[in-house]
Parts: C-alpha cells; sequence; structure tokens
C-alpha cells in the first residue's frame, strides 16, 4: 500500500526559492529550491533537475479554461512555502504562497537565489512595494526612497496650459464688444499622501501600477501604464487621466456627455471634425448657445474659410447685421442680386462711386 498520499501522514511542508518560472506546459509551475530538502551547491543539484511545483491559487479565481488570475505572479528569487502532495517522495512540491522579507544581501550565483540575479532589487529594505510603505524620515515631512515612478509624476506634471483669449473689438456701428480673457490651467498635484498599511499594491516586474488607497483623507485609486500613461482618482473625487501617447475612442453606438461646470479644450496641432461621414438624411451639427451669452472666433494669423459644395448659406439675424472690414471687400455673384430694405439705404463713400452695366436704370 503507498502510504506516501497527501495528508496520510501528516503534511511534509517546505520553504525555498523559486529558481525556474517558465513552465513548458503553460501551467504557472516554478521550480524551487526547498531548504533542507536540497543543497545549495547548484553544480551537485542544477537548477533544471528541480522537480516541478504547483501553484496554489486562491477561491477567487476559477483556475479553469483561463477564468481569473493567471498563475504567473511569481519571479526567480521569490521565497515561497508549501507542502508535498507525495509526502516524504519529495518530488510533487505544492507551492501555498509567497513570503515577503527585507533582504540583507542581493542575489549570487549560488542556489537559493535567482539564476539571473534580478531580485531581489534592494538591499536591506522590505519586500512591500514602496507606495505601500511610504517611508519618511523621524519629522514625518521628507519621504525616504520614494518610489520611482511617483517621482516621475511630480516632475513631469504639467502647469500653466493657455486657454482661448478673445480680444475686445470695436463693432462696425461703433458698439464695444468685450473680450473673453484667456487663463491658465494646470494638472492638479499629485495627491499621494499614504499611511502604512491603507495603501493596496500591486505592480509588475515592467512597471504596470494598480493603487486603492484608503488612507484617511487621501483616499485615491491609480493605475497607471510603465510609460506614464495614467488616471487617478483622488478623495474629491476629482479624475485626472494621462495619455503619453495616442489616444483613441471608438463608439460603436451613441456617444452622449453632460458637463455642468466649465471646460477647456487646448489643442497644439490640428483639429477636424467630420460630421454625418456617410451622407445620411437629418444628420445635422446644431449649436445653440443659451441667452446672455456670445460665439466668438479669433484668428490670430489666417483666414476664416466657408464653403458650401451643394447648398445655400442663410444668415438671419434678429438684431443688427455689423459688417466690418479693414481692408478691401470684394463680392462675386454668378446670379442675380437681389436687395430688399423696408426702410433708408445710406451709403457714405469718401472716394468716387463707379456703377457698370449695359444698362443703368433709376427709378424705372
Amino acid at each position: 500500500m503507498n502510504e506516501n498520499f497527501l495528508g496520510y501522514n501528516n503534511f511534509i511542508w517546505f520553504n525555498g526559492v523559486v529558481e525556474d518560472r517558465l513552465d513548458p506546459e503553460y501551467l504557472g509551475r516554478v521550480k524551487v529550491r526547498c531548504l533542507g530538502f536540497h543543497t545549495s551547491n547548484n553544480i551537485i543539484l542544477p537548477t533544471k533537475d528541480l522537480p516541478w511545483a504547483q501553484v496554489s491559487l486562491p477561491v477567487t479565481s476559477a483556475g479553469i479554461s483561463g477564468l481569473g488570475d493567471s498563475p504567473s505572479a511569481l519571479v526567480n528569487g521569490s521565497w515561497v512555502y508549501g507542502y508535498f502532495r507525495d509526502g516524504t517522495d519529495a518530488q510533487e512540491p505544492l507551492v501555498l504562497g509567497s513570503l515577503p522579507g527585507k533582504p540583507h544581501e542581493l542575489a549570487q550565483s549560488a542556489g537559493f537565489y535567482d539564476p539571473d540575479g534580478t531580485y531581489p532589487k534592494y538591499k536591506d529594505e522590505v519586500d512591500t512595494n514602496r507606495l505601500a510603505v511610504n517611508l519618511k524620515d523621524s519629522t514625518g515631512a521628507t519621504e525616504l526612497s520614494p518610489h520611482l515612478s511617483l517621482t516621475l509624476r511630480r516632475n513631469t506634471r504639467i502647469i500653466d496650459v493657455a486657454t482661448a483669449d478673445f480680444n475686445p473689438i470695436k463693432a462696425a456701428d461703433d458698439s464695444d464688444i468685450d473680450g473673453s480673457n484667456g487663463d491658465l490651467f494646470s494638472q492638479p498635484s499629485i495627491p499621494y499622501n499614504t499611511t502604512y498599511p491603507y495603501n493596496k499594491v500591486y505592480e509588475t516586474e515592467s512597471g504596470h501600477i494598480r493603487e486603492y488607497d484608503d488612507t484617511a483623507g487621501s483616499e485615491r485609486i491609480h493605475e497607471r501604464h510603465r510609460t506614464g500613461t495614467s488616471y487617478e482618482i483622488d478623495s474629491t473625487g476629482t479624475r485626472t487621466d494621462i495619455i503619453k501617447n495616442e489616444h483613441y475612442t471608438f463608439v460603436s453606438s451613441k456617444s452622449q456627455a453632460y458637463i455642468q461646470g466649465a471646460s477647456d479644450t487646448t489643442i497644439n496641432g490640428r483639429h477636424k471634425l467630420f460630421i454625418n461621414k456617410d451622407g445620411a438624411e437629418d444628420n445635422h451639427y446644431d449649436i445653440q448657445i443659451g441667452e446672455n451669452a456670445n460665439i466668438n472666433i479669433q484668428v490670430d494669423k489666417g483666414n476664416i474659410n466657408l464653403v458650401t459644395v451643394d447648398g445655400k448659406i442663410n444668415v438671419n439675424a434678429g438684431g443688427d447685421y455689423n459688417l466690418k472690414v479693414a481692408g478691401n471687400m470684394t463680392t462675386s455673384v454668378q446670379g442675380n442680386v437681389l436687395e430688399t430694405i423696408e426702410g433708408t439705404k445710406t451709403s457714405n463713400t469718401t472716394a468716387a462711386v463707379i456703377h457698370r452695366g449695359s444698362t443703368i436704370d433709376l427709378n424705372p
């Protein structure tokens, strides 16, 4: 009778170090050098001869058909613990968890170390993520060894972005049109103010980061790609999105937005807007401005070109229509011109008035 099976004669436990995670079966298995079972001499017992250890997943992961978390979080150099499923034969290790610590030395060439020499990254520093610890000096004012991503975020914060500025003008009827002074806006200050142990941090090897911070008064959610593209929600609910490269949005159906406050958009490059691309009927571009507000358009140097390829241009002014031209004014009409004036028409010209035509009729 085989007596070496799980739990028959107590559990055979182990602690050890992951030395290989490139499982050829893609099951998330790792090779673990176990204290008391394996020698530290990696010439006598090379990493390739260590048995593959299955890795246990929590019940929040289904562990079947790719559902839940992938079993690939351990790295070479991780300290783990578990038991042998085959008892004293000790050839079927099962990893139950990892053991963070405070390494007092970096990787070496012997067994029980990362063969690649990558981990641990720090010496005499706890394995808990720096974003979760937020270690400070005795005064509590200065951060000690802040996380690199935090330093980069602070140093690359965008400030003093200009908004549109509309200059005041004098209209053709000599009335004054008020300007709209531009102002500046900046990326909000980085709201990181963590107190251990309230910040739950997940970081990958390349530097992707996810934070759920429950520090009282500084509650945040932050997710960051290694390039710096990120979003953050601070304790007031303010959300900041940072896109370090291009940004694409594709909506298969309707998109709606409601902004209860002001909105400013500043674009360094060009801006194009294409409405009704497929030419369907009644897909209009409607702009409505409520009472007591203006539409102000200012081109600092350039032209305003308005073209209809096939259609009319209709302008209905509920009040006065004022046109002021600083240079020459040219009107070219290929058809007829009809003016209907219910009041008086007055023309003031400081130079000559010239009318040319095959026939000029005055009061016919």
